[in-house]
């Protein structure tokens, strides 16, 4: 098969290695030039095929991998929880979440900052999408900070940055979509996310504590509710209070598969949604905006995952891997450069995409080094949280910046230092303490 394939680069087949380094660089040269990652990877997969195997083996490889990839049972659990957060924001749930937070925590050095952060972590227990939290408290948060006297830096900053906390707290696409590149349990992967999420908001309510200490002006205390007024906001976090139990415990205790459990969560806010009176036009809308996200993800796993095979052919993750392990370093400095290396990636690249094309790779020489699967996951999506709001990428600035006009990039982008450094913060209390990852998997084992 060898002999009878043509060369299209002219390279030969005695060397595919350099024909996998040729492919990476072309790739990433076709992505810094705008081409969208799924026609980029598509594309450089298909003409690395052809070079490695030809024409017939490389069309039969690609041709497959669509509907292959598409049955797989796992992936199944992508669209229930995005219609999760869909129906949720539709339904009206957020803003509910938001003024409890409000109640029960204005009142504290950048109360209102805080709460978001605190609202923002409960709708991603119901979202999953870190781009969907940041658009709705982009409408919902921001205008009630700036009446209240907050600098619109700071307010940009907390709801971009919020908006990240859906990329760990479960239900999280991206925690799935790793699950599945790497062949890991999906529910032990939510499962670990949910400590660090956890964390991840306690670290961000910390900061914007010790800033609005240092400066008042620009993150004054709210009033102090009463005590009836915060037992009458409780109401308003049921659904997403009762969406989490059932995620979290039947998961937890095996009573039904991620997919299942997803399933079930949607069956529930599509319930509530209901009883709200919510219109059969706005569930449609939902189911709509749902399917369109669900489209986008495949694709995207589909043109990546041609790139991943040509890589596999290549030899290229296996001579990663080798250089690696034989590396003169501690493994902790190894993995602090990974992570460097992903944080630069993270300057031109979305999230999904970059752990799409790296872990085919990176993933082999990590395990390679003796680190858990599940931990070297949570820590790989915690860095794709942070790519989420730096520049010139930072997605999620964008959605700030395209919600609320009146508030440039440039001010969004300088409000999200603080998080920046809270998220450093985060991820070396992870390297440091692992069993905040692991401790929740280790128990349903």
């Amino acid at each position: 098969m060898m002999n009878q394939a043509g060369s299209l680069l002219g390279i030969g087949f005695s060397d595919p290695f350099m024909v996998g380094m040729i492919g990476l660089c072309f790739m990433f040269l076709l992505v810094l030039a705008g081409v969208r990652i799924v026609f980029a990877a598509a594309v450089t997969g298909l003409l690395g095929l052809v070079e490695l195997l030809g024409w017939g083996p490389a069309a039969g490889i690609v041709g497959t991998i669509p509907h292959s990839k598409s049955s797989t049972y796992a992936l199944s659990v992508l669209p229930m929880f995005i219609f999760i957060g869909f129906l949720a924001f539709h339904a009206g749930i957020t803003q509910q979440l938001f003024e409890a937070a409000r109640k029960w925590l204005g009142w504290v050095p950048g109360g209102l900052a805080v709460a978001t952060v605190m609202a923002t972590a409960g709708f991603a227990a119901v979202s999953g999408a870190s781009t969907a939290t940041a658009a709705v408290f982009s409408r919902v948060a921001i205008p009630e900070m700036l009446r209240a006297g907050y600098d619109k830096r700071l307010a940009a900053g907390v709801v971009a940055a919020g908006g990240t906390l859906a990329t760990l707290i479960p239900p999280s696409a991206i925690l799935v979509i790793y699950a599945i590149i790497v062949e890991e349990s999906v529910g032990a992967l939510l499962l670990a996310g949910f400590l660090p999420g956890i964390v991840s908001a306690l670290v961000y309510a910390g900061i914007i504590v010790v800033w609005a200490l240092y400066r008042p002006n620009q993150a004054p205390r709210g009033e102090k509710s009463t005590l009836s007024e915060k037992v009458a906001s409780l109401p308003g976090i049921s659904p997403i209070l009762l969406v989490v139990a059932i995620i979290m415990t039947s998961i937890y205790y095996g009573w039904a598969t991620p997919t299942e459990a997803g399933a079930l969560g949607a069956m529930v806010v599509f319930i509530l949604a209901l009883m709200k009176g919510t219109r059969t036009r706005t569930i449609g809308q939902a189911l709509m905006e749902s399917a369109k996200l669900t489209a986008m993800i495949f694709s995207l796993i589909w043109g990546v995952l041609i790139f991943v095979r040509f890589l596999g052919f290549s030899g290229l993750p296996e001579a990663f891997t080798e250089w690696i392990v034989n590396l003169d370093a501690p493994p902790i400095m190894i993995m602090i450069c990974i992570l460097l290396a992903y944080s630069l990636l993270g300057m031109f690249m979305d999230a999904i995409g970059m752990l799409l094309l790296t872990l085919p790779v990176v993933y082999p020489a990590v395990i390679a080094l003796g680190y858990d699967s599940i931990w070297f996951g949570i820590i790989v999506v915690k860095m794709a949280e942070v790519c989420l709001i730096t520049p010139p990428i930072g997605l999620n600035c964008f959605v700030v910046n395209g919600v609320r006009p009146d508030i440039s990039l440039g001010q969004v982008f300088h409000g999200i230092t603080l998080f920046f450094v809270a998220d450093v913060i985060t991820i070396a209390l992870l390297l440091a303490f692992p069993e905040i990852v692991t401790w929740l998997p280790n128990l349903m084992r």
